[in-house]
C-alpha cells in the first residue's frame, strides 16, 4: 500500500532536508567527476548503488520499515523504473567526464520539463497552454546551454558535443524513470521504491563489466564508496525532506544544486561557467518555477473545491 505521512509538517526542516539533499548529490557527482578519466562509467554505477544499500537498510530499519521495503506490488514497475533511472545514472556519469560540472547541472534541469511532456503522452495527463508555454521557455534555455557545444563555434571539441547529448539523454531517461515513479505509487511505499531501485542498478551495472572495468587505484576507490554513501544519504535526505513539506515549497530548491555546481566546480576543477550556461541556467530555472507555482496554484484550487462540495452539518 502507499505511504501515509507520519510527519507533522514542518516547512523548516524540509526545505533544510532538501538543501542538503542537494548538497549531498552534487558532492557525489563532483567525487565521480574526478574519478572520471580512469574508471568507466558502469563501474562507477555500481559503486553508488551497491555502497548506498547499507545506508538505505539502516534508515528502513530505523524507521521499522525494513519488512515493507522489500514488498512490492508492481515488480515489472520497479524494473522499468529501474531501466530508466539506470540509464540515466550511467549518462550522466560519463557526461560528468565530458562537461564542467555547472553546465551539466543546467541540462539535468530539462528532466522536471520533459516530465510534463512524457506525462501527457504515457499518463494521459492533461497539459494546458500554461504548462506548454512554460515547458517551450525552459527548452529554449536548454538550447541555449547546448548551443556552444553543439554550434559552429569553431572551440567546440567532439568530446563536448558528445557529453553534452549524453546529459540530455540522460535528462529524458530521468524523466521517462520519473514517469514510471508516477505510475507505481499508488500502490507502492517511497521504501520500496528507493530499495529495489537501488538493487536494481546495483545488478545492471554488473551487465557493463566486459566492457572494460578497471581496478581503481585506492583514491579513486575511495571516491567511489564515499559517492555511494552519499547517493543514499541524499536519497533518504529527499525522501525525507517531502514528508515535512509540501513538494511545491521543497521543490524549488533542486536549484541550489546550480549555486554549489559553480562554487564546487570553480574550486576544485578550475571551471568558469560561460555566459551562456549562466543564461540558459536562469531561463530553465525560471521556467521550472513557473510550474512549481502553476503546480501549487492548481493544488490550493482541488483544495478549495473538495472543502466546497464536503457536507457540511
Amino acid at each position: 500500500m502507499p505511504d501515509s505521512s507520519d510527519a507533522q509538517l514542518s516547512p523548516l526542516t524540509g526545505i533544510v532536508l532538501k538543501t542538503v539533499s542537494v548538497l549531498a548529490f552534487i558532492v557525489m557527482s563532483s567525487l565521480i567527476k574526478a574519478t572520471a578519466d580512469t574508471v568507466p562509467a558502469g563501474e562507477t554505477v555500481f559503486f553508488r548503488s551497491f555502497f548506498a544499500i547499507p545506508v538505505i537498510v539502516v534508515w528502513l530499519a530505523m524507521r521499522g520499515q525494513l519488512r515493507v521495503g522489500f514488498q512490492v506490488a508492481s515488480p515489472l514497475g520497479h524494473f522499468w523504473r529501474g531501466i530508466a533511472g539506470t540509464a540515466a545514472m550511467a549518462l550522466n556519469f560519463a557526461a560528468l567526464g565530458l562537461l564542467p560540472l555547472p553546465e551539466l547541472t543546467a541540462i539535468t534541469y530539462a528532466t522536471p520539463l520533459l516530465v510534463v511532456i512524457l506525462a501527457s503522452m504515457f499518463l494521459g495527463e492533461e497539459v494546458r497552454v500554461f504548462r506548454l508555454t512554460t515547458v517551450a521557455i525552459g527548452l529554449a534555455g536548454v538550447l541555449i546551454v547546448l548551443y556552444p557545444n553543439l554550434g559552429d563555434l569553431g572551440d567546440t571539441s567532439d568530446a563536448q558535443a558528445f557529453g553534452a547529448m549524453m546529459a540530455l539523454t540522460g535528462a529524458l531517461c530521468a524523466a521517462l524513470a520519473q514517469v514510471f515513479i508516477r505510475k507505481i505509487v499508488a500502490t507502492e511505499r517511497t521504501s520500496a521504491i528507493v530499495f529495489w531501485f537501488t538493487i536494481t542498478s546495483t545488478v545492471l551495472s554488473l551487465v557493463t563489466i566486459p566492457f572494460g572495468w578497471v581496478l581503481p587505484s585506492l583514491r579513486d576507490t575511495s571516491f567511489l564508496i564515499l559517492a555511494g554513501l552519499l547517493g543514499g544519504v541524499g536519497q533518504i535526505l529527499l525522501t525525507s525532506a517531502y514528508r515535512f513539506a509540501p513538494a511545491s515549497i521543497v521543490a524549488p530548491f533542486d536549484y541550489a544544486s546550480m549555486i554549489f555546481a559553480l562554487i564546487i566546480g570553480f574550486v576544485f576543477f578550475s571551471e568558469i561557467p560561460t555566459s551562456m550556461t549562466l543564461i540558459g541556467a536562469a531561463v530553465i530555472i525560471f521556467a521550472g518555477i513557473l510550474i512549481i507555482w502553476r503546480e501549487r496554484q492548481l493544488g490550493l484550487q482541488r483544495d478549495r473545491q473538495r472543502k466546497a462540495q464536503t457536507p457540511q452539518g
